[in-house]
């Protein structure tokens, strides 16, 4: 989406709901349509009063039933007209808005993809939610209704006054000076509920979080009988989504009374004088009818103002939080390099890596090479920088200062499908998704075969899968949470073998394991390393001996590099470090 289909001058959220135009392009055929559509259904219920003015002035008044059956023939064919007309217009209108929420909820996900982990770690994962359920929803039926009458309207409104005043310009004219009032009250309402609509978004947004926060921690919750303590919460943000919602609608029930008055009181004007003016002789029966007949019709437009102009201040609200996600540029992005036959050489060069804002970095001049079918151990006490400096390899985050090569290329050259189809990672709170057990190993290798997917699952000891009472088609529920934290981290184990990469980067992934389970997937570890480059955190004294070398991490820095029993010999901290066991 370029700057010029910016507008030049606008509040934040209409240029937002402004720059969502570009989704319509591709429904331009289907939206001319819908207009047409719109606009001849307009003409034809515009036509009826008048039609029925003529069958009241003429055949009526004289007694001409043959003039008379031509005009009621006329009248119903009019509404015939107008009700096929409403259906096309109803019927383009689902296709197009469907089709263009459609398009931004697949953007919206895609760019959510895309953004790194410091984005998901800043953002609570309700208000993203929110954002690609209930404002989508919003915008959606703006697009599909308040847009189009908004202007439908306009229209019918103009047309019709423009016609009062030709049938009898004093009714005319009160029609018209009826409006002023509406105008002004609705430019006043505009902007208070633009910021009341705003703020229960963001409200919403926040409980959305508090739900699937206590959805996920609800073994936690009912261990330490915490449910009153989290219901407290809750309710503390519910009543401030009640009372925002409350303010919302009483500004809004004031001016939607407002709105059904003044065309009440208008419409009884137009009865007393025009019954007047009938019984003066200065109009006709037929045009009274008629008149009162289109001053109905106007009773629809007018009401459904504020609606519409509710729904457009939340639409606009709606679309500025989707495009403060959709306008937020992905920190990393691929470069152009494909490794062609990687052999899996990793080395950190002067690697430093700081977050945003803070006083001093995480790491700093990190310098490593990892040989191609080498494992190196990271040994550090709590905070060193161990999960952080795995996180660089697949780019989970990328390196304020130095750089890290695959192969002799810098993993920022490299496109992201590239790079990480060359490396894998297990982590040591192992992500499952609400699958099969195997859609979850198969992550990314749906073309795996069988004996590869049992090869995988023997490698990591997970083979109790087979014992599942569906097998490796049984579902194990949201965040796997069916099962143990062990079996969790044998599942994503197998996940990251699966796809045999070159370097395998293992965060603390055995940390869940029982000894006798932890034995078994180290011996068959060895074998998996042998073929690849490994980066193993070490947690616990047995899993360092799965390295050929060892590197301790110390404040951020790798302050020595040897074989395992070179610094249980040479270095007193290291000793201290596998004692205490405070390898994590």
């Amino acid at each position: 989406m370029s700057a010029d289909d910016e507008p030049p001058s606008a509040p934040s959220a209409s240029i937002s709901l402004w720059r969502l135009r570009s989704y319509l392009r591709p429904y331009v055929g289907t939206l001319i349509v819908a207009w047409l559509a719109a606009i001849l259904s307009i003409a034809a219920s515009t036509v009826i009063p008048l039609v029925g003015r003529e069958i009241i002035d003429g055949p009526v008044v004289r007694g001409d039933q043959g003039a008379l059956l031509w005009l009621g023939a006329l009248t119903l064919a009019l509404g015939v007209v107008e009700a096929f007309l409403i259906f096309l217009r109803r019927w383009t209108q689902g296709f197009l808005v469907f089709g263009v929420e459609t398009a931004i909820r697949n953007d919206l996900y895609a760019h959510l993809q895309r953004l790194p982990m410091s984005f998901h770690d800043e953002w609570q994962s309700g208000q993203l939610l929110s954002r690609a359920t209930t404002d989508l929803s919003t915008i959606r039926r703006f697009f599909g209704f308040g847009a189009l009458f908004l202007v439908m309207n306009i229209l019918q409104l103009t047309t019709v006054t423009i016609l009062l005043l030709r049938m009898h310009w004093p009714l005319g004219l009160l029609v018209a000076v009826s409006a002023l009032p509406i105008v002004y009250v609705s430019i006043r309402f505009e902007h208070r509920y633009t910021v009341l609509s705003r703020q229960v978004q963001d409200e919403q947004g926040d409980l959305a979080t508090i739900v699937e926060e206590s959805a996920l921690g609800i073994r936690t919750i009912k261990a330490f009988g915490r449910r009153g303590h989290v219901f407290g919460g809750y309710d503390e943000v519910a009543g401030k989504v009640y009372r925002t919602s409350m303010a919302k609608v009483r500004l809004g029930s004031r001016f939607f009374t407002f709105l059904e008055v003044i065309p009440n009181v208008t419409l009884a004007l137009v009865l007393l004088l025009g019954a007047a003016a009938v019984a003066g002789g200065g109009l006709s029966l037929g045009t009274l009818v008629a008149f009162t007949t289109m001053v109905l019709q106007l009773a629809w437009p007018v009401a459904a103002l504020g609606y519409i102009l509710a729904m457009g201040q939340e639409a606009m609200t709606a679309a500025d939080r989707v495009m403060e996600v959709l306008d937020t540029p992905p920190s990393i992005v691929g470069g152009p390099v494909v490794i062609e036959r990687p052999r899996g050489h990793l080395r950190f060069e002067g690697v430093e890596f700081r977050f945003p804002g803070a006083d001093r970095p995480v790491l700093r001049d990190v310098t490593l090479d990892v040989r191609p079918g080498e494992t190196v151990a990271i040994v550090g006490a709590t905070g060193s920088g161990k999960t952080t400096l795995t996180a660089l390899v697949p780019r989970l985050a990328d390196v304020t200062a130095g750089r890290v090569t695959i192969d002799g290329q810098d993993v920022r050259d490299l496109t992201l499908p590239a790079l990480r189809s060359v490396v894998a990672t297990a982590f040591e709170e192992p992500t499952l998704f609400s699958m099969s057990v195997r859609e979850n190993v198969t992550l990314g290798h749906g073309q795996a075969s069988e004996e590869e997917v049992r090869a995988a699952l023997e490698v990591a000891q997970a083979t109790f899968a087979y014992d599942l009472p569906w097998g490796l088609e049984t579902r194990i529920g949201e965040q796997g949470m069916s099962l143990s934290g062990g079996q969790r981290q044998r599942l994503a184990l197998a996940r990251a073998v699966l796809g045999h990469p070159k370097i395998l980067v293992l965060d603390d992934t055995l940390s869940a394991l029982d000894v006798e389970t932890e034995a078994l997937v180290e011996e068959a570890l060895r074998r998996v390393l042998a073929d690849a480059t490994g980066i193993v955190v070490a947690h616990r004294a047995s899993t360092v001996l799965l390295a050929d070398r060892v590197a301790l991490l110390r404040d951020g820095t790798i302050a020595h590099v040897g074989t395992h029993h070179q610094l249980l010999n040479e270095v007193p901290e290291y000793r201290s470090l596998l004692a205490a066991e405070e390898v994590v």
